[in-house]
């Protein structure tokens, strides 16, 4: 297909995209019909068929997706007349495309134009997972030098922190963080926190501040004091998971957030020297 005619299907579809006053966007399927290459309405309304078809199939709601519209078209004589419509949204024109004859260039075009489309969502909303783990580990990393801070403001001294620590981590999977660490296969030298999944280090993260709260509150001036508040708080979280399903030891570890943290610098840098790559 050449790329003239590609841009061109590309500017019709898109261009013939409207929204409801709830900023819904929607196509009629009058206008898709001819964007895909049919000429008759009624082997359109079989190819809907088809998509309505494969809707229901699929979970969703049919209606949420086709709904049942008129449409005023001009007659000749001057007057106009009411003929039926359906309003269809983006996920409607795509099962409609995979259902159609895909002899049609138009056709063609549009099965690859909303699978590079689902791509698209799929590698933002994976962005977008990725950048919510990354900012909770330096959240979890701020949270934890708060907290070996106030340790050697109120008990002159903080070299038991790592220790502390590692009672919460004991707490919050009822295991050592030794033996997670060796059922993640993590190297020594590493953090558990740098693989874990975002709900632990957020586990993590909120338990360190209840410990770092109630230290300040109730001035707890021993070392020991503190690391019985953060085991208390470390059990409540858990607890807190156990009763939503959720087992903190029998979760898997998940990439390296050093390497999450340098691609997508990687990919900021790619999109700053070359911003359409990244537009779709």
């Amino acid at each position: 297909m050449e790329n003239d005619l590609i841009h061109s299907l590309t500017v019709s579809f898109e261009g013939h995209a409207q929204n409801t006053d709830n900023n819904i966007e929607y196509w009629l399927a009058r206008d898709l019909q001819y964007l895909l290459g049919y000429t008759k309405w009624d082997n359109f309304l079989n190819v809907i068929s088809k998509a309505r078809t494969a809707c229901e199939i699929s979970g969703h709601e049919i209606q949420d997706h086709f709904a049942d519209v008129g449409k005023m078209v001009d007659l000749g004589s001057g007057s106009k007349r009411e003929i039926p419509d359906i309003m269809l949204t983006r996920y409607a024109c795509y099962l409609i495309a995979q259902n159609g004859d895909p002899v049609k260039q138009e056709i063609a075009f549009a099965q690859t134009y909303f699978a590079m489309q689902t791509r698209r969502a799929e590698l933002i909303e994976q962005r977008l997972l990725e950048s919510e783990r990354l900012s909770a580990r330096k959240k979890l990393t701020i949270t934890e030098k708060e907290l070996s801070d106030l340790i050697y403001e109120q008990t002159g001294g903080n070299k038991n922190f790592a220790l502390i620590r590692s009672k919460g981590d004991q707490a919050l999977f009822g295991q050592t963080t030794r033996a997670i660490k060796a059922k993640w296969k993590i190297p020594d030298a590493r953090p558990l926190a740098d693989f874990a999944p975002t709900i632990i280090l957020k586990a993590k993260d909120f338990a360190t501040e209840i410990t770092i709260h109630n230290a300040r509150q109730k001035v707890m001036n021993l070392e020991e004091e503190i690391s019985s508040e953060h085991i208390t708080n470390n059990k409540a979280v858990r607890e807190t998971l156990l009763s939503r399903g959720i087992r903190p030891e029998n979760l898997s570890p998940v990439e390296d957030v050093k390497k999450v943290e340098r691609r997508l610098a990687n990919e900021d840098k790619k999109a700053l020297k070359n911003p359409a790559t990244f537009e779709g």
